[in-house]
């Protein structure tokens, strides 16, 4: 029986009996002990899942998704985004499309099963996509192949195999050592999509994709599942024969955790989807970002090109920016924060962090060579829909932190930058 929690990110979990709310949730002592297991491995790999407050308290970090436990709890993390109306209904919303546009994710139109789902937690969405593709994939066909199989039969079929018959001993000469082709749905991707669809089964508590996801499975009961998840994707066709498979691949990645920034570390095979949200952030602006561009402007992700400094004939301190911007001879520096900001706060210096205004100093002096336009970009809220006004970093490089509108998919006050690329994002 699985138990369904909604939090957001940072909310604090607890043993104890509490009101549940988005930011605080009672779970069980298992749920709590497995959790406390998990940060460790997520530690070890420089990340944080939950921070330990006492021996009652778990305060989650900066992930959104679903997170399964072995005894049957389901988390699901939303974004701490909004701050009115019914934030949960919101933020799951917000959540799905950013991971869609993250990951480039096709979503199907099904009709009146959408709506009933549109209000479902993330892992039922996601399973119900992987679904709807699955069974069109179903509808146009699956893909066969031929196999070559090399048995001992008593009747000959096929082609003889002439060196393994003359190696019969005597007593064995009235069976016939042949080899045959047979036409067989034993490939990769059924093989991967046979285990995605197990998962599914296992997992899903709404009662339509229950349904379906067994009369699926039934379709496929002579397809193994796969065992060599890497190799299988790494064989995935990609001929034009193989063409209608490609909208249901990154569904069967999400599933199988193949296109996850952090997958959980272990045996437990549960449906677990986490995301930094950090990153998350980070590819959703660049997805809109790439869009809104012109096609003359080069936009690069994750620059490595510069280093911060030379040391004994060598470079060293890679720098990269998020985004680095060229349109002719401009260029600019853009970098995402996913923090809430406060325009009013000046005294605390509206939440922004010192650290980052040094790596912006750094891009800009090695990118711009010292003259041009930074932007930090952050989401908008309540208390931070307007630029501040820009911070000067002297000769001639200057630094705009600029609001972006999740609801609206639009860089606010984008007309303030200089004239190429404010054109561009203005016209959004």
């Amino acid at each position: 029986m699985i138990t369904l929690i909604t939090v957001r990110e940072y909310a604090r979990l607890t043993i104890d009996a509490v009101e549940p709310t988005l930011d605080r949730a009672q779970i069980s002592a298992s749920a709590f002990d497995w959790l406390c297991k998990q940060s460790e491995s997520f530690s070890k790999a420089g990340a944080a899942l939950v921070q330990v407050e006492g021996r009652h308290w778990l305060r989650l970090d900066s992930y959104v998704g679903v997170l399964e436990t072995p005894c049957g709890t389901r988390l699901e993390i939303l974004p701490k985004h909004f701050e009115c109306g019914d934030c949960e209904v919101q933020s799951r919303a917000l959540l799905r499309r950013m991971i869609q546009r993250s990951l480039n994710l096709k979503s199907r139109k099904v009709g009146p099963t959408a709506l009933e789902l549109y209000h479902a937690p993330l892992s039922e969405w996601v399973i119900g996509q992987f679904l709807a593709a699955f069974d069109h994939l179903i509808k146009r066909g699956m893909r066969f192949d031929y196999q070559r199989i090399e048995e001992e039969q008593r009747y000959l079929r096929g082609q003889l195999n002439v060196v393994a018959q003359m190696r019969q001993p005597p007593a064995r000469q009235q069976f016939f050592q042949v080899r045959h082709d047979i036409f067989v749905a034993d490939r990769a991707e059924n093989r991967l999509l046979k285990l995605a669809l197990e998962r599914v089964c296992k997992a899903t508590q709404e009662p339509t994709n229950w349904r379906l996801a067994h009369e699926l499975r039934s379709l496929l009961h002579e397809v193994p599942a796969s065992s060599l998840v890497r190799e299988d994707f790494r064989a995935w066709g990609t001929d034009r024969l193989m063409a209608h498979y490609q909208p249901i691949k990154p569904w069967c990645e999400l599933i199988l955790n193949q296109q996850m920034p952090i997958a959980v570390a272990g045996e437990w095979q549960g449906i677990s989807l986490l995301f930094p949200m950090e990153k998350l952030f980070e590819r959703y602006f660049e997805a809109w970002l790439r869009r809104s561009l012109p096609p003359e402007a080069k936009l690069t992700s994750q620059a490595s090109s510069e280093y911060l400094c030379e040391h004994n004939h060598g470079r060293m301190f890679r720098l990269e920016p998020d985004l680095l911007v060229r349109q002719g001879s401009q260029c600019w520096v853009l970098d995402t924060k996913w923090k809430r900001l406060n325009a009013a706060d000046r005294d605390k210096k509206y939440g922004l962090s010192q650290s980052d205004f040094y790596q912006l100093f750094a891009y800009g002096q090695k990118y711009l060579q010292g003259h041009g336009e930074l932007v930090l970009i952050y989401p908008r809220r309540e208390a931070f829909q307007r630029a501040l006004p820009p911070f000067d970093f002297g000769g001639g490089l200057r630094l705009w932190v600029l609001p972006f509108d999740l609801e609206t998919e639009r860089l606010l006050d984008a007309d303030l930058l200089s004239l190429a690329i404010a054109q561009a994002l203005s016209r959004v």
